[in-house]
């Protein structure tokens, strides 16, 4: 739904992405993550551990808590995941017009990953959390019925598509063996709900 010259109050049931309220407009159409059309979802539970090996079991080995691991290492900012169809308005007056989008679809994002995670979806989201200092979730639901409006300016048109913005983070994951040594280690790039809101973008 996406029409010019409505009056609406919007109504934010699930957490705006700028928390400050102002919605960025993007100059253009959002550029698609390849890693993200590729990910799979996170597994619940973290891998079995292999059974130890004889070179763990020397006496004369250094001893460590025997572990599966998850380190975060960058954060590469919000990807959004949409649900419903993308809508758009274009104002072809010569004045600014107001444009109107009600989110008309309902749905669930999840958390998802690429690479081999040797941990379980909630000792991932807490790494992050505790590097980062944000709160995360496994997956956001989003219902009908939000609304946004943004001003479009003369012979523009502006897009809108509701969903869930994503923290996209890459780390590594590996298994800590009892003499300290560890197994190979996989790089993990994930994406993990932080708000549920709009992406605006206008040409």
């Amino acid at each position: 739904m996406a029409m010019a010259g409505m009056t609406s109050v919007a109504s934010a049931e699930e957490t705006n992405p700028n928390p400050s309220g102002d919605v960025v407009i993007q100059p253009g159409p959002p550029v698609e993550d390849p890693e993200e059309a590729g990910s799979v979802p996170a597994p619940e539970e973290e891998a079995e551990l292999p059974p130890p090996s004889k070179e763990e079991d020397s006496t004369n080995a250094p001893r460590c808590d025997r572990r599966n691991v998850y380190l975060p290492r960058s954060n590469k900012g919000k990807v959004h995941a949409k649900v419903g169809d993308e809508q758009a308005n274009y104002n072809g007056t010569t004045r600014t017009a107001r444009s109107w989008f009600k989110a008309e679809k309902a749905g669930e994002v999840g958390t998802t990953i690429t690479g081999e995670l040797k941990v379980g979806v909630n000792g991932l989201i807490s790494s992050i959390e505790a590097k980062y200092g944000v709160e995360l979730s496994q997956k956001i639901s989003v219902k009908i019925g939000n609304e946004i409006q943004i001003d479009t300016p003369p012979k523009k048109t502006t897009f809108g598509r509701y969903g869930v913005w994503r923290m996209k983070n890459t780390g590594v994951s590996y298994t800590l063996y009892s003499n300290c040594k560890t197994s190979t280690q996989s790089t993990v790039t994930s994406f993990t709900p932080w708000h549920a809101g709009w992406q605006i973008w206008e040409k």
